[in-house]
C-alpha cells in the first residue's frame, strides 16, 4: 500500500508540471503536500502560466496564496504578479519585509 499511496503521490506532483523545474531534486523524493512551499515557489518564480494555473487547481487558490506569502524571496515582477492576483496587500508577504529590512544601495 505505500508504494501505491508513494506512486499517486508522485503523479500528483507533477499534475502536468515541467520535470525541467525540478531539474535539481529527485522527483521520487518530492511530496506534492510535504513539499507544497518548495513546488509552488518553483512555479512561480520559473514556471508557466499553464503550470500556474495547475497548481491553483491542485492545491486551490488559498493554499497558493498563503504559500506564496511564506515564500522568503521573489522578484519584484512575481511580488507584483501575486500581491495584484491574490488581492493581498504587499507587506503580508516574507519576500517584501526582508527585502525592506535590508535595503540595496542601488534599485536596478
Amino acid at each position: 500500500m505505500n508504494e501505491q499511496n508513494n506512486n499517486s503521490t508522485k503523479d500528483t506532483v507533477l499534475f502536468g508540471l515541467s520535470k525541467t523545474l525540478f531539474w535539481d531534486v529527485d522527483l521520487d523524493d518530492l511530496d506534492a503536500e510535504r513539499n507544497a512551499l518548495f513546488v509552488i515557489e518553483r512555479v512561480l518564480t520559473r514556471g508557466t502560466w499553464d503550470e500556474f494555473k495547475g497548481t491553483l487547481s491542485f492545491y486551490g487558490k488559498t493554499k497558493v496564496a498563503k504559500l506564496a506569502s511564506q515564500i522568503r524571496y521573489l522578484d519584484d515582477i512575481v511580488l507584483e504578479f501575486c500581491v495584484t492576483y491574490f488581492k493581498q496587500p504587499k507587506n503580508t508577504f516574507k519576500c517584501y519585509i526582508q527585502k525592506q529590512l535590508t535595503p540595496s544601495h542601488w534599485n536596478y
